[in-house]
């Protein structure tokens, strides 16, 4: 039963997937009836005794929880007296990671509204459909961002308002100014734990992306289970990492994380690995959140000098963690790296290696309060070593905008992560493939993260992806798109790669084809775009 909503505007209460669709949530939080998340990483920080500790750098300043606050505070009232925003009207915020991003969604959370953030690097068409879908009437827009943005209301039916703000640190925009002269005391709107908070659109990546309604506590339990239990967050921890606050995992990572523990977040507009090595020297940061690509070429900068031993929690996701980079991390700093799996739907990791119970191509163990199984088609759990779908549930869940395809993802209370699994005996759950991504080559079964991993151990390969392409004979084949490291292409490479995979894993898994590339298409999180290569 959810609480009486502080929404006036009613569309997400509306909106959500009729209840008996919705999984199981079992919860292992108590928090109050009236929640409001924005409120729980800003003034209630500086009531702790937080005000004068670093909150956020970027783009030059460093500032305290207390001017995080009062600008937050400043902007809210800004929404709400000159724009007209109401609780629960929907606003869209495009920017690349900076302080100001982080400012303009805690202001918009404070003042009731749903949050949907958006890459910078979205066109109007794709736009559009988030604003359609989400019937947004107001955008927050970075002003070197601005173009796309208005070409996308000129054709929108439920756009009302595009205004500014400046995302460097001058401050000088439609919005900072309005929020300029505004009192630094703003009184939140008092939602409901169970009011939507945000929504988190699907990267879309292989079709239309679908929105994913996260409530106010959602947004504090990814931090209190996760980053608490996982991460053990302290308040001298310095945050850097490259996914997009757009994303829920960069939101979580880059700002929930630090902000509700009173920890620092560096935000990086560009964050290049070059551009990570630069601040995780400077700051001395000490978690770190990337995708293993990244990683790779942080430790070839190690071996030319580049400092990181400040780090001591290197999380990887996004990208499944090749044994072969968990290797050479552990090798080149003594400490693991936390492979961990989560989902936009779920809204963060759920699963994941600990600092104290750790091992290669493993992905670990379900983060408290969510439990894990490996199901079959039917439904049933599969015997351990078989791989199966993985089927979860815990204190969040896939709640689909409209319902939309929520019966795919939600069945008899589970959620369906559409990730292929196997759990060992010990109780370790062990990465497969996407669904989608396992390639049946003669009838067998083949996992193409394997086939990765086998080959990014070979010394001349400095990255891969592998696919399976059709076949007469063996109904697919694997292929593999190899770029390399100190090395040009042959025929004799050709067959060293694949006498390689073969000594590695099962001879049958072996890549039947070769393609060398100068580079693979990647998102903005650095996860290889495989459907490209399809």
């Amino acid at each position: 039963m959810l609480r009486p909503s502080a929404h006036t505007d009613g569309f997400a209460r509306d909106n959500l997937p009729p209840g008996d669709q919705w999984p199981d949530l079992p919860q292992r939080f108590d928090y109050p009836d009236r929640l409001n998340a924005g409120v729980e990483l800003t003034d209630a920080m500086v009531a702790r005794g937080f005000g004068d500790r670093t909150a956020l750098i970027g783009n030059g300043r460093r500032r305290t929880y207390k001017e995080l606050t009062d600008w937050t505070n400043r902007l809210a009232h800004a929404l709400v007296d000159d724009l007209g925003v109401k609780p629960g009207n929907r606003v869209l915020i495009r920017s690349a990671n900076n302080p100001a991003m982080v400012a303009c969604w805690l202001a918009a959370t404070k003042a009731g509204a749903v949050v949907v953030n958006t890459m910078p690097m979205l066109r109007a068409a794709e736009l559009n459909k988030y604003v359609e879908k989400a019937e947004i009437q107001f955008a927050l827009c970075d002003t070197r961002l601005m173009d796309e943005m208005v070409s996308c209301a000129k054709g929108s039916k439920t756009l009302e308002k595009v205004i500014g703000f400046d995302g460097t640190s001058n401050h000088d925009a439609e919005l900072d100014r309005l929020a300029l002269e505004k009192p630094v005391q703003f009184e939140a709107v008092p939602t409901s734990q169970d009011d939507v908070a945000l929504i988190g659109f699907t990267s879309g990546s292989t079709g239309d992306p679908k929105g994913t309604m996260h409530f106010h506590r959602d947004l504090l339990i990814i931090a209190d289970g996760y980053a608490r239990e996982v991460l053990s967050v302290q308040p001298d921890d310095i945050f850097v990492g490259s996914p997009p606050l757009a994303f829920t995992f960069g939101l979580g990572g880059l700002a929930i994380f630090p902000l509700r523990f009173g920890a620092t977040a560096t935000l990086l507009e560009n964050a290049a690995p070059p551009n990570m090595i630069e601040i995780i020297e400077k700051y001395r940061a000490t978690v770190c959140f990337t995708a293993p690509t990244a990683y790779r070429f942080m430790m070839r900068a190690m071996d030319e000098g580049a400092d990181l031993s400040s780090l001591r929690a290197a999380v990887s996701a996004g990208e499944t963690l090749p044994a072969p980079v968990y290797d050479e991390w552990m090798a080149k700093t003594g400490k693991p790296m936390l492979d961990g799996i989560g989902a936009t739907e779920m809204l963060h990791i759920f699963i994941s290696n600990r600092f104290e119970d750790h091992k290669p191509a493993c992905t670990g163990k379900p983060v408290s309060g969510y439990e894990a199984r490996v199901i079959g088609p039917d439904g049933a759990e599969l015997p351990r070593g078989e791989v199966g779908r993985l089927a979860l549930k815990g204190p969040t869940g896939c709640r689909y905008l409209k319902g939309e395809r929520q019966g795919e993802y939600v069945q008899d209370g589970w959620n369906i992560s559409g990730d292929a699994f196997w759990q060992d005996e010990e109780g370790y759950f062990h990465f497969a493939a996407r669904n989608d991504d396992m390639i049946i080559s003669s009838g067998y079964n083949i996992a193409g993260p394997e086939v990765e991993a086998a080959l990014l151990s070979h010394p001349n390969v400095a990255e891969c992806a592998v696919i399976g392409v059709p076949d007469e004979a063996r109904g697919a084949i694997v292929e593999a798109h190899v770029v390399l490291a100190d090395a040009a292409p042959s025929e004799a490479l050709t067959e060293a790669l694949q006498a390689h995979v073969k000594a590695a894993i099962a001879p049958y898994k072996y890549p039947r084809s070769v393609v060398y590339a100068e580079a693979l298409p990647k998102t903005q999180t650095g996860k290889i775009q495989r459907f490209k290569l399809k």
